[in-house]
Parts: C-alpha cells; sequence; structure tokens
C-alpha cells in the first residue's frame, strides 16, 4: 500500500517533493519512484503540492512498478538510439510484468546485440543522468520530434488534440512521454532484457512490422533472480510448448491465426471437460440448449452488439438478399429461446447453459497460442428470474463457479465487485433502482460466502455489475476466471417479460455467467497451471504398460486387457526400445502411471510401478494396483 505522509507548514519552502521526502522520510525517499495527491501522479522533481497529505509510491505499489519500468524503458531506448543510428521510436510502455520498447530499425536484434545494449544501458545508469520533464505546445512538439526523425512520435502527436504534451529527455535522449518518471537513470538497480519479437505498428499488419524489445527491472538483484528463475518456469509450462509435446492442439499457418486444431488427446480431454460440465449442469436445473453460428444482421442490431461491438465482429455474408454475421456473443440467442413462448412467473427461474463456438475479431500482433484467439467456445448460461428469486440464484451461480474452479486444482483466487462509477450513470443502462438491486444481491451472494473482495468503482460493464473472480495458479499468475453480470440491456431491447401472480405482464431479471469462460482459453491456462501433469480423470493417458522384452507383450495386454475393463485408458507401448528410453518417454508425455512388466512380474502375476512425482513403488499384484487407482478415475462431483 502506499504510504501516505502528512505534509507540515514548515516544510512548504521544499523546492521539490523528493527534497521534502528526504527530510521527513529519509529511507522512504530511497525507495520511492512517485507520489500522488487527489488521483494525480507526479514526479519526485516536481515542485511540493498544496497538500496535507502525500501519497508515496514505491516498487510495492502498482503504480509505483509502472514508474520504475517505464522509467527503464526509456533507459533501454536512449542504449539502442546512441548504439543504432537512424533508429526511429515508436512506443515503449511498462507492463504487468516488465516493460518493452518498439524500434524501427535496419538493424536485426540478435543476442549480440541484446548483450550490447544491456551495457549501454548499465553505463547510462551508472553516469545517473537526471530525467527532467519539459512541456510544450503540440504543435512545438511536432517539429521538435520532425527535426529529430521520430515519424511515429509526429503521427501521434498529430493525431492529438490541441494543448500542451509533456517531453522527458535524460542528457541527449528525449521521449513523448506523460510520465512521470524516476528522478535519475541511477534509481534503477536491477534490469535485464528478455527477448525480441515482430510487432506491427499499432497492431495491424498493414503497417511496417517493427522490433520489439522486451526487459524487465527490480529494485534488487536477489528480485530480478527470482523472476528469471520462475520465467524460466514458466517457459517449461508455456501451453503452447506442451500442446506441441503432448500432442493435444496445433494453431497451424494453413488454417489461419487463432483456429484452434484439437488433436484426439486434446479433444479427448475437451470431451471429458464438457461431459463434466454438463453433468453438473443438470444437477443444478440448468437446460441445454443449442444455436446456430450466423443470424440476420437485424438481431445484431437489436441486441445492440452492431453499436458497442461492431469492432470485435465479422463482415456480413449476403443469404438470399439478406445480410447475415457470424456470431461473436450466444446471448441473443437464449433470448430467443425465452421468448418463444409467453412465459409464466410459475417456470422461472429459467437456467439455460450453452457451450456455444463464437467468433471474434484479434488482430494477429494480439492472438497468442490459445489465450487470444479468434474462434473459441464459450461456456453461456443464463438465468431468468425474479426480483424475489435474484439473490438465491446468484449465490447458486457463485457456489456453482467455486466448485468448478476447485475441481481443477485452483484454490487461490481474487474477487472483484465491479459496479457503476459514482458519477456518471448516464453511461449505464438501467435505472438506479435496478442497479442497487443487482449489486446488492452480488455483494450479498459473496459476503454470505464470507469471500473477500475488492469494490471497483467504473469497473462495470453498460449493462450491469459483474463480479470477477481471477486465479491463481501454480505459478502465482493471475487469469481471468469465472464472470457473474447483471445484463439490463438484453431484457430492455427484447422486451423480456413473464406473466406474474397478479396477471400483469413483468419485466424478469438476468444474469449472464461465464464460469469456464472461453473453453481454449480456460485448456490453454488449465495446461500451464498443471505444467500438462493432469489428475488421473482426465489424462488423456491414464496407464502404460512398458514389456521389457518381446516374450513380455503378451502379459503386458492381459494387463491392460484387465484395466480396461475397469474403465482405464490405457495402452502398451511395444516398441523395440530399451525400457529405459520407454521410462525416459512415458515421464515425458507426463503419464500419471507406468507399469512394467519382464520375467519376474509374468511369473508372479503383478507389475512394476511407477507414479508420475513419485518414481518407483515397488511391485503390486495387479488387483491391488486396480483398487488403488480406482478411486483416481473418477471425475470431481458435488455430490461427494
Amino acid at each position: 500500500m502506499p504510504r501516505m505522509i502528512e505534509v507540515k507548514p514548515e516544510d512548504r519552502g521544499a523546492q521539490s517533493i523528493l527534497e521534502w521526502l528526504q527530510r521527513a522520510e529519509p529511507e522512504l525517499a530511497e525507495e520511492a519512484a512517485a507520489a500522488r495527491t487527489e488521483g494525480q501522479l507526479l514526479d519526485l522533481t516536481a515542485r511540493l503540492p498544496e497538500a496535507n497529505r502525500l501519497e508515496i509510491l514505491t516498487f510495492e505499489d502498482e503504480a509505483g512498478r509502472e514508474v520504475y519500468r517505464h522509467t527503464t524503458s526509456h533507459v533501454m531506448a536512449d542504449a539502442v538510439k546512441g548504439l543504432y543510428p537512424g533508429t526511429s521510436l515508436a512506443i515503449g510502455p511498462a507492463i504487468e510484468e516488465g516493460f518493452y520498447y518498439d524500434f524501427d530499425t535496419a538493424v536485426t536484434f540478435g543476442p549480440e546485440d541484446i548483450g550490447k545494449i544491456e551495457k549501454r544501458m548499465a553505463e547510462i545508469i551508472s553516469a545517473d543522468r537526471a530525467l527532467q520533464r519539459r512541456e510544450m505546445s503540440r504543435e512545438e512538439a511536432i517539429e521538435f520530434f520532425r527535426e529529430r526523425g521520430e515519424k511515429y512520435k509526429v503521427e501521434m502527436l498529430e493525431e492529438m488534440p490541441e494543448g500542451e504534451v509533456t517531453v522527458y529527455s535524460q542528457g541527449d535522449f528525449a521521449d513523448l512521454c506523460r510520465g512521470p518518471h524516476l528522478p535519475s537513470t541511477g534509481r534503477v538497480n536491477a534490469f535485464k532484457l528478455l527477448s525480441v519479437a515482430g510487432a506491427y505498428w499499432r497492431g495491424d499488419e498493414r503497417n511496417p512490422m517493427l522490433q520489439r524489445i522486451y526487459g524487465t527491472a527490480f529494485p534488487s538483484q536477489e528480485q530480478l533472480d527470482e523472476f528469471v528463475r520462475l520465467r524460466e518456469e514458466a517457459e517449461r509450462r508455456d501451453h503452447r510448448r506442451l500442446g506441441r509435446d503432448l500432442d493435444l492442439f496445433s494453431i497451424p499457418e494453413q488454417l489461419g491465426g487463432g483456429l484452434v486444431l484439437w488433436h484426439p488427446k486434446g479433444a479427448l480431454m475437451r470431451y471429458l471437460i464438457e461431459e463434466f460440465w454438463r453433468k453438473e449442469h443438470f444437477k443444478r436445473g440448468y437446460e441445454l440448449v443449442a444455436t446456430p453460428h450466423i443470424a440476420l444482421s437485424k438481431l445484431w442490431e437489436t441486441s445492440g452488439h452492431l453499436s458497442f461491438f461492431r469492432e470485435g465482429m465479422y463482415a456480413p455474408m449476403t443469404i438470399d438478399e439478406e445480410e447475415y454475421r457470424i456470431k461473436p456473443m450466444n446471448c441473443p440467442f437464449h433470448v430467443l429461446i425465452y421468448k418463444s413462448q409467453v412465459r409464466s412467473y410459475r417456470e422461472l427461474p429459467i437456467r439455460y447453459a450453452e457451450l456455444g463456438t463464437v467468433y471474434r475479431y484479434e488482430r494477429s500482433g494480439v492472438l497468442h497460442g490459445m489465450l487470444r484467439v479468434r474462434g473459441f467456445t464459450q461456456d453461456d448460461g443464463h438465468v431468468i428470474c425474479t426480483r424475489e428469486q435474484i439473490g438465491d440464484e446468484v449465490k447458486g451461480v457463485l457456489d456453482f463457479a467455486l466448485f468448478l474452479m476447485h475441481a481443477f486444482g485452483y484454490e487461490d483466487m481474487e474477487i472483484a465487485l465491479s459496479v457503476r462509477g459514482e458519477e456518471d450513470h448516464d453511461k449505464y443502462m438501467g435505472s438506479d433502482e435496478e442497479w442497487e438491486i443487482a449489486e446488492r444481491s452480488l455483494k450479498e451472494a459473496l459476503d454470505s460466502r464470507g469471500l473477500e473482495h475488492k469494490r471497483e468503482p467504473g469497473e462495470a460493464v453498460f449493462y450491469g455489475p459483474k463480479i470477477d473472480i481471477k486465479l491463481r495458479d501454480a505459478m502465482g499468475r493471475l487469469w481471468q476466471g469465472p464472470t457473474i453480470q447483471f445484463d439490463f440491456n438484453l431484457t430492455s431491447r427484447f422486451n423480456m417479460e413473464y406473466v406474474g401472480a397478479d396477471g400483469q405482464r413483468h419485466t424478469p431479471l438476468m444474469v449472464h455467467r461465464a464460469l469456464l469462460g472461453a473453453l481454449e482459453r480456460f485448456f490453454g491456462g488449465y495446461v500451464e497451471h498443471t505444467g500438462g501433469a493432469f489428475p488421473v480423470w482426465l489424462a488423456p493417458v491414464q496407464v502404460r504398460v512398458l514389456p521389457i522384452a518381446d516374450r513380455h507383450h503378451e502379459y503386458a495386454e492381459q494387463v491392460a486387457a484387465r484395466l480396461r475393463e475397469t474403465g482405464t485408458r490405457v495402452e502398451v507401448d511395444d516398441r523395440k526400445a530399451t525400457t529405459g528410453a520407454k521410462i525416459r518417454d512415458g515421464e515425458t508425455q507426463k503419464i500419471p502411471y507406468l507399469l512394467i512388466v519382464g520375467d519376474r512380474e509374468q511369473e508372479a502375476g503383478t507389475v512394476s510401478v511407477r507414479q508420475r512425482g513419485e518414481g518407483d513403488l515397488g511391485p503390486s499384484a495387479v488387483a491391488d494396483f486396480i483398487a488403488k487407482l480406482t478411486p483416481e478415475l473418477s471425475r470431481p462431483s458435488s455430490d461427494s
């Protein structure tokens, strides 16, 4: 949390925030990255404002980290400009785990160049160059950067409205930037350049291809070393690598960007996840529906998607002189199913669910394996109910979401309650009364389950408040998880109604919920969470039998046949390879159990068991092994 420091009257004579802080809190002054007052971020070199208190931000605060790393991106850009004259600068923001900068240069950066850049960065840091902020008019800045040959900066400036802009400089280097920044380059302690990638200017493949250098920075070498260690582990868990090595899926160029092919093992896992999902929905009173992939454009006009989501939709197609569009959402279809007949209050709540495949336009520059795709299957659900029912329905959805996440091994979560901004109510659909009911029901559901959560004003979508659940994986990273969301938009646009006990027509409430979210994104994240070591119930191959020699093949098949009778997914590795090679391959494939059979096992009617992560468990009678395995074959269940 930021440190709130009182500004005493006698401190007013200080010229800058940093000078004041060095007197008031010398140790904090060494760690400080920036200051904040009334929501405004300030450079430490800025004049001490007329405020009674200031927030002091360090690397431990999100905004402080961003300042620290953004300054480091300027140091990197300074180094690149010095080493490779003629390079043009694009953008260089701080990001979640570090920073990047995009460069337009004739040089193709390789490992040797990265080493040179890091060395020059160290020299710039050692020189402890002051970062100086300067305000310019837009026209003055355009001329300034045009003279320096910075065409991308000029392009950005020409699109800005008239007014003042800010430029930060350190020595001869200057960059267009809002700031704030660290007081000097010497405040950067530990940094590392991580990788180089191609990136289209503004993410548009019609624009020039730039070179993007990624890096990170920390206040201490120990923190940097730990980050590098975790990053290397993350690379080993990368779902794209494991998807290839475990033969789960592929995204071939010939197919098109952002479109996934599920291979047999991956498709089997998808089937098991979907089967689990469907059975748990039936237990909770959901009705499954199925909807087409396209619809008349008029439907998307009615739903509002063409107004609010046009850029994420694909171009229309003409069929029988009517305009159709491929669906980006399933929601309007569920509404039409509801409206297919007059509904009575006695039918409510109605709970629809669908594993519906949708298509959304994503620029090629942001596509990322299964985590960012163009075609994906969403586990959409809509609960349509009365106001009296809404509290219990939201609690039921929340319990369901938490059960599913626990079933897949996610225990650590962060929960946010996203609501309207305090003042700009005109931006949102629905009446104040509806928003109060919606927010109260979501909060009561969270409170009733003792779930800590953060209230986030201004983070609701225009058509309703929502609960966002983020999942912390085995690497400590957060992934988007379930969302539970009110929708005042579709109920209004489609005139949804039910006949109440009073014989009058009423508008129902509707909750949209996605529990797994996009199945592709969930699967990709789950692969990384488990590192490909899936639980037995979900593993595509649960047991592999390894005969030592050809004479053991028949016995190996007998063992496999007994396991298949229990529903076990088992295969026999009858290749002409050494036992050691077979074991290594089984471990690489992360198969939960390897059963080795040779002369001794064949004579005794046993198997030698190796368990993933545990190693050699020794000999076991086949019946005893089946007894050990059987409980692990069962998928999680809310009945237990």
